[in-house]
């Protein structure tokens, strides 16, 4: 089982152990590490880039308890140095962790987000209607979201019963095995493109400005 080190800590360079590789069907090679910074693919997040052993990482997934790293060419067994993107990472970070901002906006309406898709360009969270829901407008979300982030919540890992949560400042944390930003100042401009209602759900498409 590959041990997921970006679950505790926000490292973008590191030493690595590679323990298998092999070749793909299309030509490439899989390459499992003891552990690793690179985030996979899952949970709504794209997948971390970077290098492993100065080798470009095409795609990073998970199969079963190992996270594999996509390489066009074969790596030596045993010692390297993985190094993650670390601006695409902080990316993927905001995006995340604006959505979870977005989630419990839409909860305080009466919305329960059941999707997320947290993507550059495409975010959006959909939502069921819990008992009494409104339909809210962007601007009440985005009053909501501003406010925590002018109170600079922080990041709060937990894990319960082998569950990682993710929440900020005392707010509620939701399962999720992704990446975020240490504090909510880090997030940036958020953008609600759009709130509609499709199939008796609510779905808020987002952005975030540069």
């Amino acid at each position: 089982m590959t041990e997921r080190l970006y679950y505790t800590c926000d490292d973008t360079r590191g030493h690595a152990t590679i323990t298998h590789c092999t070749a793909e069907p299309d030509g490439r090679y899989a390459v499992t590490l003891e552990s690793t910074l690179f985030h996979p693919q899952g949970g709504g997040q794209p997948s971390d880039s970077g290098t492993i052993g100065g080798i470009p990482v095409e795609s990073v997934m998970t199969r079963g308890e190992e996270v594999v790293h996509i390489v066009a060419q074969p790596l030596p067994l045993g010692e390297t140095t993985q190094c993650v993107d670390a601006a695409v990472r902080h990316l993927h970070s905001r995006l995340h962790s604006a959505g979870h901002m977005i989630g419990q906006a839409g909860e305080t309406f009466g919305w329960r987000p059941v999707k997320a898709h947290h993507w550059p360009n495409e975010g959006r969270i959909t939502f069921a209607a819990g008992e009494g829901g409104t339909l809210p407008e962007a601007a009440q979300l985005l009053a909501i979201i501003r406010q925590r982030q002018n109170d600079n919540l922080a990041r709060r890992i937990d894990f319960n019963g082998g569950l990682r949560q993710v929440g900020f400042g005392e707010l509620p944390g939701y399962p999720c095995g992704g990446t975020h930003v240490a504090r909510l100042s880090e997030l940036g401009e958020v953008v609600i493109t759009q709130v509609k209602m499709k199939k008796g759900q609510m779905v808020v498409s987002y952005t975030l400005e540069a």
